[in-house]
């Protein structure tokens, strides 16, 4: 090897030791970028004081309805009404066939003017034997034979006259009219038809007076409890001569609210042991005869208020195993994973209990993304306000 080749060398070796690090930095793969930062909705929760609401389905019915009964069996001949329409207490509405019944008082009265003839006739045989007995005209045997038999034939007239009453009062019943005023259904049986024993009809038509409309609904012991104690001060058991307040809402089935407020009226004697609820009855002024019987209606009350209370959307509330968390993001925008308790819900909301604060943040949306201790993008949530 000759000296210029061997110098060569030496020179390109300290070159390479000398760009080494560089000529490996520049060889070596890049590293990748760090993931972008989530961006999330964000709200800021506040305190104010929170109505509690309770919501019950129930059924409506009139306030007093009552069933129209043929309470004699014949031809139906007359309805003196229209159906659907209002009618006053003793209007006619129904005319049964009175034959049969007239034929019936006629014979009753004609048995009891036979009696008052024999009772006449006792009478008159005991006037006459009386004196003859204070005589020793006659025996005492006949005194008492005669004694007796006007006693029966007094007893015969009572008998008499009260099947003729009886009589009469069938007569009665073949004209049926109303018991109440309100307003009267469709009839079961029309003109012609035999009525008053089955398989016909018995029950002819129903009368239903829907000012005011009533609702019964049904609540479970734990919502009785906190309505016992809160709302219904006023009409717990114990208690039933106190009014109960009128501030009652009755929603219909189009979600439309009634013009007028409504109260309790009745309540059950206790708790139904196989349903585990208890059965209220609330009336409303009906004065328009909007609402019908046998209606599907929900009605509100308000159980209580929560003051300086705390609701969240119900979106944000994370539930895992019956433990339920909350996405807080802190000041530095640092992602906190925190457990809450959680109270009633009320429409989208929910009352937090404890475990969050005025103030704090919460993340409204994606919850599954969000990992503790992990920075995001904070960004206000739009129309939706921190209770």
């Amino acid at each position: 090897m000759n000296v210029a080749h061997h110098s060569y060398s030496r020179r390109l070796v300290c070159a390479l030791l000398v760009s080494g690090p560089a000529f490996l930095t520049a060889c070596a793969p890049e590293a990748p970028p760090a993931p972008p930062l989530i961006e999330i909705a964000v709200l800021e929760v506040q305190e104010q004081d929170i109505p509690i609401y309770f919501d019950m389905i129930g059924q409506t019915s009139g306030s007093v309805d009552i069933p129209i009964r043929a309470r004699v069996d014949g031809v139906l001949e007359e309805m003196q009404f229209r159906e659907g329409r209002g009618v006053k207490k003793g209007q006619l509405l129904y005319v049964i066939d009175p034959a049969p019944y007239q034929s019936k008082v006629v014979e009753a009265e004609g048995r009891l003017s036979e009696a008052q003839t024999n009772l006449a006739k006792t009478r008159s045989d005991l006037d006459r034997i009386r004196p003859l007995a204070e005589m020793d005209a006659v025996s005492q045997q006949d005194l008492d034979s005669a004694v007796a038999q006007y006693e029966a034939a007094q007893a015969s007239q009572k008998s008499a006259g009260a099947q003729v009453e009886q009589a009469e009062i069938q007569l009665g019943y073949t004209r049926i009219r109303a018991p109440i005023d309100g307003r009267i259904g469709i009839s079961k049986a029309k003109v012609g038809e035999y009525v008053g024993r089955d398989p016909n009809p018995v029950v002819l038509n129903f009368v239903s007076q829907t000012d005011p409309i009533r609702v019964r609904f049904s609540i479970n012991e734990r919502e009785y409890l906190r309505f016992s104690r809160q709302y219904a001060a006023n009409v717990r058991p114990g208690d039933p001569e106190e009014e109960a307040p009128t501030n009652l809402q009755l929603f219909l089935a189009d979600d439309s609210v009634h013009n007028h407020l409504g109260k309790i009226v009745n309540f059950d004697a206790a708790i139904d042991p196989t349903t585990g609820t208890f059965t209220l009855e609330a009336d409303f002024p009906n004065p328009e005869r909007i609402v019908l019987a046998g209606q599907f209606a929900r009605v509100r009350g308000q159980a209580e208020e929560r003051s300086a209370a705390i609701a969240v959307p119900q979106r944000a509330v994370m539930e895992i195993q019956g433990l339920y968390q909350l996405a807080v993001i802190g000041d530095d925008d640092i992602v906190e994973i925190r457990q809450v308790e959680m109270g009633p819900r009320i429409d989208d909301d929910w009352i937090v209990d404890s475990g969050l604060e005025a103030g704090e943040r919460i993340a409204l949306e994606g919850l599954q993304r969000l990992r503790p201790g992990a920075k995001v993008v904070v960004k206000p949530a739009s129309g939706v306000t921190g209770g």
